[in-house]
């Protein structure tokens, strides 16, 4: 194990071990650029010595925005260099929402990906007092803008090749490991986000904590394309692929995801949810397209890999037919899939950020995706527990990591202790002491239980769990997922507490429900339309009905609605890490709610919608209420 225990460290030290070895890749106009351990160290130095002729030093604040880009990674860690922290931000979001993180975190500097990013800087720059320079890295588009706090990354560069290389590297054999290294905000799902400020040592240690229970190697490929924003990303690309030397893959842009994914084959690979039920909805809909022979084969080694892995979780042994179906679908589906998703090479993928539906969890792992769940939230670094291999379910989320104590409090909450708990939120002393007991652990906000085994079974977010009327146990997720199997629907929110039954809203996946209609010669125009054509109806009716089959009584969904809208980050309805914003909602559809319990069979419904430079519309909807039990 490396002994540089701040991240600016471990890069010099991997230029030194491991000079010539692929650290990262880029795509760029279809080709994939690489840099190696040396050419990474080389520029994250030239570009801290750029930073402090700039001014920048310790106790300063830069903020990154743009897609996953190695000249932001190496921004965060040459920012880190000086005795500065790095404050990631969400690429995708609206002007209101960058200009509460950048002035709250007492930004000096951002360094942009392109134009888009500059000049939405650019129109909050008079909500910005702190602000003293925005670097861009891509000119395209910004030759003629001629403003103060502009300056390229190249310049920046430039000046700084020309600095003192050996008084940089001693001013890194100087940082505290316990300083600020990242902040990175809350998805605020129940107020404005807050800054959690995390050090060297919290993320060093969990990625420490990952790579002793997963083999990770320094041969290894990961795929970077997660918001550099979330924890997950910090913890991922920066302290596991400098503690191991492994090297991080940025695919060219959002739209080439899927196909570079294809083309790199990553070794190892951690997904939120959302992603691994957007997988299985395409598998899914192509399933459907298929007829004849093809269909047979598909629907038989489905069904025998889906009942070999419900028996292996039993703990049954596998007979001689199981393992020859098995053997047979390796060959005839299980690996042609995987191939096509990308995971052809890959020994372990992780889901966690928000819970994932059993069956979606399963569907995976009945076809050799080693895929297993691991939990944490900002606040830990990203890690708590993480399952083993052999001890993957879907319903629970592993046990704790070393030198991670986890316990469950009297109220039923999950409460951790560890190196990897956060400092604290910036500016916010009353936050920061409320978040944790009075004997210094760290309250998660979640409802959890400790299985005999040693394993940690996530129940939902402490305050989101109730009752029905009857007493039954209502926890929404549990029913939001089982929703969310359906490759038709792409969100749901459940209601239920202190009422007589479940009833929920649901946001059809447009694209696949798009396919289904192109296949019926169903026209439609956008996703209001279609949303609401009656035979769209019937057919999510029809999957909640097949879904309720899978739902105790109590928890069955009565009545349900399909909103003329998904929901979106934009209209502050869910995270930007697509968490749901349930007090937010419940205000916002009330009539919603109000209709559900009361019996009515339509809603008139106005909802409102915000566009990226901050202007808000509204649509007005009269939306249908079914009943499905």
């Amino acid at each position: 194990m490396a002994e540089a225990k701040t991240l600016p460290g471990l890069v010099i030290e991997n230029s030194r071990s491991r000079a010539s070895k692929p650290a990262m890749r880029e795509k760029y106009l279809g080709i994939w650029e690489t840099y190696s351990w040396s050419d990474y160290a080389d520029q994250v130095a030239a570009l801290a010595l750029g930073l402090k002729a700039e001014g920048f030093g310790a106790g300063d604040k830069l903020a990154v925005i743009g897609d996953n880009r190695p000249r932001l990674y190496w921004a965060q860690l040459a920012a880190q260099a000086l005795g500065g922290a790095a404050v990631p931000v969400y690429q995708d979001s609206i002007a209101d929402e960058l200009a509460y993180v950048i002035a709250d975190a007492d930004v000096s500097i951002i360094v942009a990906e392109d134009q888009e990013q500059v000049d939405k800087m650019l129109s909050i720059e008079d909500r910005l007092p702190q602000l003293k320079r925005i670097i861009f890295c891509d000119d395209r588009g910004l030759g003629d803008y001629k403003h103060s706090l502009l300056k390229s990354y190249d310049a920046v560069i430039e000046a700084g090749v020309a600095g003192d290389r050996s008084a940089y590297e001693e001013g890194v054999k100087a940082l505290d490991p316990n300083a600020v290294a990242v902040m990175c905000y809350t998805s605020g799902t129940t107020g404005k986000p807050k800054g959690v400020m995390l050090s060297h040592a919290n993320i060093v240690s969990a990625a420490e904590a990952f790579i002793n229970v997963e083999e990770v190697r320094e041969s290894d490929d990961f795929l970077s394309y997660l918001p550099m924003a979330w924890v997950g990303d910090a913890t991922y690309s920066l302290g596991t692929s400098l503690l191991t030397g492994a090297a991080c893959n940025c695919p060219e842009g959002p739209e080439t995801l899927l196909r570079d994914l294809r083309e790199l084959g990553p070794t190892g690979m951690l997904a939120a949810p959302r992603a691994w039920e957007n997988f299985l909805s395409d598998i899914q809909v192509k399933a459907e397209d298929i007829s004849g022979l093809k269909k047979f084969v598909f629907d038989r080694f489905h069904s025998a890999a889906i009942a070999a892995v419900q028996k292996q979780e039993e703990g049954k042994t596998l007979g001689i037919c199981d393992r020859i179906n098995l053997f047979l679908g390796e060959l005839l589906v299980y690996s042609p899939i995987r191939d096509q998703l990308g995971l052809r090479r890959a020994r372990w993928v992780y889901t966690g950020g928000a819970p994932l539906g059993p069956d979606t969890f399963r569907f995976f792992r009945a076809y050799g995706v080693n895929l297993k769940q691991v939990y944490g939230s900002t606040e830990i670094s990203g890690l708590g527990s993480i399952q083993r291999d052999g001890e993957a379910n879907p319903n629970s989320v592993g046990k704790p990591l070393e030198g991670i104590d986890l316990r469950i409090a009297d109220n039923g909450e999950v409460q951790i202790k560890g190196a990897n708990v956060f400092l604290g939120y910036y500016k916010n002393e009353s936050a920061s002491k409320e978040a944790f007991s009075d004997d210094g652990w760290f309250k998660t906000g979640d409802a959890g239980v400790i299985e005999a085994s040693g394993e940690l079974t996530i129940i939902d977010r402490a305050k989101d769990v109730g009752k029905l009327e009857d007493g039954s146990a209502f926890a929404p997720q549990f029913v939001e997922n089982k929703l969310k199997y359906s490759p038709y629907i792409t969100e749901a929110i459940s209601f239920g507490n202190d009422r007589p039954s479940v009833c929920a809203m649901i946001a059809i996946d447009f694209n696949t429900v798009g396919k289904w209609a192109e296949r019926r010669a169903l026209p439609y125009t956008n996703y209001m339309d279609l949303s609401q054509k009656s035979e769209v109806l019937e057919l999510i009716a029809e999957e909640i009905k097949g879904i309720n089959r899978t739902l105790p009584e109590p928890l069955q969904v009565k009545r349900f609605l399909v909103l003329g809208k998904d929901f979106d980050a934009d209209d502050s309805e869910i995270t930007r890490t697509r968490k749901l914003r349930r007090g937010f909602i419940a205000e916002q559809y009330a009539s919603v709610i109000s209709a559900f319990y009361s019996g009515a069979n339509n809603v008139d419904l106005r909802a409102e919608v915000t566009f990226e430079d901050g202007r808000k519309s509204h649509v007005d909807m009269n939306l249908k209420i079914q009943d499905a039990a």
